[in-house]
């Protein structure tokens, strides 16, 4: 499923236009990079928890020559999938 086709989807099951649809999705993505970004963990109960998570730096290789390469540090978004969630999956 891509965007549009959540869109259409959330403007479906919500009863609203995809105009509506389309600012609610927008606002959630934009709220949830905001928050992310300063660090904090954002918590769905039932959906899940999205969290920021510390990688180190380390030594790669480069799989085509074999040369070792250094990797940056980086922030990674983490998601862990709620119970409810799981159990629409399984």
């Amino acid at each position: 499923m891509n965007k549009a086709e959540l869109i259409d989807a959330m403007a479906t099951d919500a009863g609203l236009s995809k105009a509506d649809a389309k600012r609610a999705l927008d606002g959630f993505i934009s709220a949830t990079g905001g928050a992310l970004k300063k660090g904090d963990r954002i918590s769905l109960v039932g959906f899940g928890s999205f969290s920021v998570s510390h990688r180190a730096a380390r030594t790669g290789r480069n799989p085509q020559t074999g040369k070792e390469i250094q990797i940056a540090t980086k922030n990674v978004v983490r998601f862990k999938a709620g119970s409810e969630l799981s159990g629409k999956v399984n």
